[in-house]
């Protein structure tokens, strides 16, 4: 008779801001927010102290990666604009993000936990399911020596959810932060999941809540209660249907522990709106930077690409995107500059520019092999 299937998720606790306090551990219990430029970086003075940036002194359009539980408190989180968080916390500290050191502490935590339960499925930077099923031991024992592990790998502290499938466990590793172990069975649903709102379901975004909202609708539990017919009405034979299974904790998803990527991409909102004619230099600096870093993407994971493309977001909020389908695939940054500028030569550029982007799709597997670098690559036209 098979086992019961026992599927954790792991989420780090703030994992960017709690990267940074291990560099700044005078700052815990501080309201700290992540997302900042280089510019913003502490500044040691000639006495020892620390010289910090303030919300209060941000100018720009940037936002927040994330945020510490005290900063969290007081309303800013992640998503939000760095100048309206400085409304509501003028005196928190801003800091720069570090990618480099979050992926470093990324690898560090999941190699812990593979040490352990090596069925993982990875979902980014900061968080993987883990199917426990053939483990020997209980849940909450198991999911204790994985929680001491990242902390002995990283010091930093996760939060696991332990049910019997991913969509529960989601739910469940968000319900005891920071530092949570919870483990739930099907019989627990009505006690502990049927009370929450209904957005904490992962995959009911704030527009189908909103129209749960105006149907009466606010919890899990009476999600559960309405009619799987009259929710298909209502929202589509397919999501209505998935509304209805979610409620009643039905998810048969397995854990995937590889995938193939469909596409590359790096993109970037400017600090302030660029003009094509005045502000060229700039932007194709900013270009070519893209570029060389998804050919460096490419050469990490050693897959090459044939669909190349670009986009841009304009003052007005206006998205455009363009590509185009290079006859043999590639990871050199030369190449996909001169074909993300033949994108660009296809958009219109009468406006300022808030964002630039470039992907590369169409991949497939490559022998690792070298890249130009900035320095090498000739800039082409319109920037």
């Amino acid at each position: 008779m098979p086992r019961e299937r026992r599927i954790a998720h792991l989420d780090m606790d703030a994992f960017y801001a709690s990267v940074e306090l291990l560099r700044y551990p005078h700052l815990r219990g501080q309201p700290v927010v992540i997302g900042g430029r280089s510019v913003d970086a502490p500044v040691q003075q000639a006495d020892g102290s620390w010289h910090y940036t303030r919300l209060r002194d941000y100018k720009g359009r940037g936002v927040i990666t994330t945020a510490t539980y005290e900063a969290r408190a007081k309303g800013v989180g992640s998503a939000m604009g760095i100048m309206k968080a400085a409304r509501l916390l003028p005196d928190g500290i801003l800091l720069p993000v570090d990618f480099d050191s979050y992926r470093h502490y990324s690898r560090l935590f999941k190699a812990a936990v593979a040490s352990i339960a090596p069925c993982i499925e990875d979902r980014g930077i900061d968080e993987i399911y883990i199917d426990l099923t053939e483990l020997e031991g209980n849940s909450h024992s198991i999911g204790q020596r994985i929680k001491d592990a990242v902390r002995a790998a990283t010091g930093l502290s996760c939060s696991i959810g332990v049910t019997p499938n991913k969509l529960l466990s989601k739910i469940c590793s968000d319900l005891e932060k920071p530092n949570g172990l919870t483990v739930l069975g099907l019989e627990d649903i009505p006690a502990r999941i049927w009370p929450l709102a209904v957005r904490k379901v992962n995959g009911i975004g704030p527009k189908a809540e909103q129209k749960l909202h105006s149907l009466g609708i606010q919890t899990i539990g009476e999600l559960a209660a309405a009619d799987a017919l009259w929710l298909q009405q209502q929202f589509g034979q397919h999501y209505g249907l998935w509304l209805w299974q979610a409620a009643h904790g039905i998810d048969e998803r397995p854990v995937v522990t590889s995938s193939d990527p469909k596409s590359v991409s790096r993109e970037t909102t400017f600090e302030r709106d660029l003009d094509v004619r005045n502000d060229r230099a700039e932007l194709t600096k900013i270009f070519t930077a893209l570029c060389v870093r998804v050919a460096a993407d490419l050469e990490r994971k050693a897959i090459l690409g044939r669909t190349i493309g670009i986009k841009l977001r304009y003052a007005d909020f206006s998205t455009v995107t363009r590509d185009i389908t290079l006859p043999e695939a590639t990871a050199d940054a030369s190449t996909i500059r001169r074909a993300a500028s033949e994108c660009l030569k296809r958009v219109p550029l009468d406006q300022r520019l808030r964002l630039l982007g470039v992907r590369i799709g169409h991949l497939q597997s490559a022998v690792q092999g070298e890249n130009a670098d900035a320095e090498s690559i000739q800039p082409g036209l319109p920037f």
